[in-house]
């Protein structure tokens, strides 16, 4: 499975991005409301937004090619559930 095969750098990404999570609210707690401030704020949230993107493509990207497209002890209709299950994940994710 291939979150098994990456676990430690999966594991790794998201602790960086918990860390990106944390300094977002340490300049929350600590903005004066300059613009400096805010401008700051604004590139930690997207910073933020762009890790998880990332995260969460390599995961969707994972999981189509291990579970769709190479196993082929799998049947047609069960890969046939899984891209409907990949689907509606990315569907909600971009809501």
């Amino acid at each position: 499975m291939h979150t098994v095969k990456n676990q430690k750098k999966l594991v790794e990404r998201v602790r960086k991005i918990g860390g990106q999570v944390e300094a977002l609210e340490r300049l929350l707690e600590g903005t004066t409301g300059e613009g400096e401030d805010v401008s700051l704020i604004l590139q930690t949230v997207a910073s933020v937004r762009g890790a998880l993107n990332g995260l969460m493509c390599e995961l969707i990207e994972g999981h189509i090619r291990e579970h769709i497209l190479a196993d082929e002890a799998t049947s047609r209709l069960d890969r046939e559930r899984a891209v409907e299950d990949v689907v509606e994940v990315v569907k909600r994710y971009l809501k």
